[in-house]
């Protein structure tokens, strides 16, 4: 994971969970070598106290706040961790569960095989599970270990082609300490050659309207260039997708909000992810905003200074 120059993070919550009410708990882990230290110092900025591979034996008394604090806590638990087992670890996510005064969530950190191969390659460090045996048998026999917790996460963030701002972004849209609970919003426009966005929860795409790649002028613009954007609004078809897209969107959003799902990333792609895209996605969150959302607004693909992650006001 690597970090854009210029990052710029969304809109940040002003009031933070309350000690009074339930006591936020989340518990780290996933494959080695997906990014739990990382997660871990990035929800430390959020407010919470973050340890690191604590003893399961030790992880009731830490978390129970008739005999520990009230204070948000991130644990990160993986199979580095002393006395760690799939089966009394899920015990005690139960029993955390079971009790009143904890809000509880698991966050497991995913990673494509060949992404873990080679960080572990690049970083010359030791699998925990390939010490006698090749890395990639080491991983393999991890994933099967792990599947369990996977399959119990309440959220699961692939990491392999994230960026450092992407991952915080991420993890402040589902687990900022903040009582404002409206729905917020993430859009970002991307390019097919690449790959669909893992975090997306939909997508969206734009292919279809006329390419401004096509005309010598606008080549070297963005979707965000008003001559490019003449370009594709002039095309008959988007009128008619915009309007549909949002008629869409209007009613799905609150639904998305009354299920209790306080975080929504919307991709909108095209082929190289420079015009159509972010032409679409610049529109998309203006409405958003217009109407209320909290969105902020990425570029991935686009290859211009000064179009990393902003919040759109």
């Amino acid at each position: 994971m690597s970090e854009p120059a210029n990052s710029t993070s969304a809109r940040q919550p002003s009031t933070r969970v309350g000690v009074d009410g339930p006591i936020p708990i989340l518990l780290v882990t996933g494959m080695s070598g997906a990014g739990k230290s990382t997660a871990l110092k990035a929800v430390e900025d959020l407010g919470y106290e973050a340890v690191d591979n604590l003893p399961l034996s030790l992880l009731s008394s830490l978390v129970h706040p008739d005999f520990g604090t009230r204070r948000p806590l991130a644990i990160g638990v993986d199979i580095r961790t002393r006395d760690f087992g799939v089966e009394p670890f899920l015990e005690e996510l139960d029993s955390l569960i079971d009790y009143g005064e904890l809000q509880v969530r698991l966050l497991f950190l995913d990673c494509e095989d060949e992404v873990l191969r080679r960080r572990y390659t690049e970083t010359r460090r030791r699998h925990p599970l390939a010490l006698d045996r090749p890395l990639l048998d080491g991983i393999e026999h991890e994933r099967r270990l792990v599947s369990p917790l996977r399959a119990r996460a309440d959220l699961v963030i692939d990491t392999s082609h994230l960026s450092l701002n992407d991952l915080r972004r991420l993890l402040q849209g589902h687990f900022a300490l903040a009582v404002d609970r409206t729905l917020a919003v993430f859009v970002v426009s991307f390019a097919y050659r690449h790959g669909i966005p893992r975090e997306a929860d939909l997508v969206f795409d734009v292919r279809f309207l006329a390419n401004p790649h096509y005309d010598p002028r606008l080549r070297p613009l963005t979707g965000c260039d008003p001559e490019v954007g003449a370009f594709i609004g002039a095309d008959e078809g988007f009128a008619p997708f915009f309007d549909g897209l949002t008629a869409l969107l209007g009613p799905l959003l609150p639904r998305y909000a009354s299920e209790g799902k306080s975080y929504l990333t919307i991709a909108v792609g095209c082929t190289g992810g420079q015009h159509r895209s972010v032409f679409v996605a610049e529109r998309l969150a203006a409405w958003l905003d217009r109407n209320g959302h909290r969105v902020s607004v990425s570029h991935r693909d686009a290859v211009v200074a000064g179009m990393n992650e902003r919040p759109v006001s």
